[in-house]
Formats: structure tokens, C-alpha cells, sequence
């Protein structure tokens, strides 16, 4: 019987130590030996320019003329936008402008509707 955890993701039996890892050779997931037991991910909290919280699939509306980068187009101050996705990254959120089409924006940009 191994001494060794099991994978957390996939939860093989058959991992293995390579170095300071353990390694699943079923799904190829590797994860460090010395992991904390009590790892908790924080996740982040987004907030338009009013400090109200946004979630997924939030309508929002811009409260500044944004110029569309590489383009002549202009998105308007009240455009609402609906459905919007939160992601990582310089530019929160993922969305689809009627008339545009897809663009990311700031959430400094936008209040919620």
C-alpha cells in the first residue's frame, strides 16, 4: 500500500514524487509536496465605479465615452450592456456591445444597472 495522496483531481492512486512534486500519471497533474492542508482561494470581488458589487451576467451601463481601440467607434455614455462575464486580467469584464460586438471594459467604466 502507497504512502502517497491521492490526486486531488482526478483522484488516481497510481501518483508518484518527481523532485519537491507529487505527479499523476493518469491526468498529468502535478501539485508541490509541501502544499498547506487548508489552502483557500480567495476570490475577487469586482466593483463598478460606485463601489456596488458586479456578479456574471450583470447588466451594466458605461458612464464614459469609451474609443474603441484600433477602430473609429465610439461607445456611447449609457450604453447598456447585458450579460457580462468577470475575468482576470487589466481589463474585467468580457462582453458583447450591440453594434460592436465583443470588447472587454473596466469596471471603473460602468455602473451597474
Amino acid at each position: 500500500m502507497s504512502s502517497l495522496p491521492k490526486c486531488p483531481k482526478c483522484n488516481s492512486e497510481y501518483t508518484y514524487e518527481d523532485g519537491d512534486n507529487f505527479v499523476c500519471p493518469e491526468c498529468a497533474h502535478e501539485w508541490p509536496k509541501s502544499a498547506p492542508d487548508n489552502v483557500t482561494e480567495e476570490k475577487r470581488i469586482f466593483k463598478d465605479a460606485f463601489g456596488n458589487v458586479l456578479n456574471d451576467g450583470d447588466s451594466v451601463t458605461v458612464i464614459k465615452d469609451l474609443k474603441v481601440k484600433g477602430s473609429s467607434l465610439v461607445v456611447k455614455v449609457g450604453t447598456k450592456v447585458k450579460n457580462i462575464r468577470l475575468v482576470d486580467g487589466d481589463h474585467d469584464i468580457d462582453c458583447k456591445i450591440d453594434g460592436i460586438g465583443s470588447m472587454q471594459l473596466k469596471t471603473e467604466f460602468v455602473k451597474k444597472s
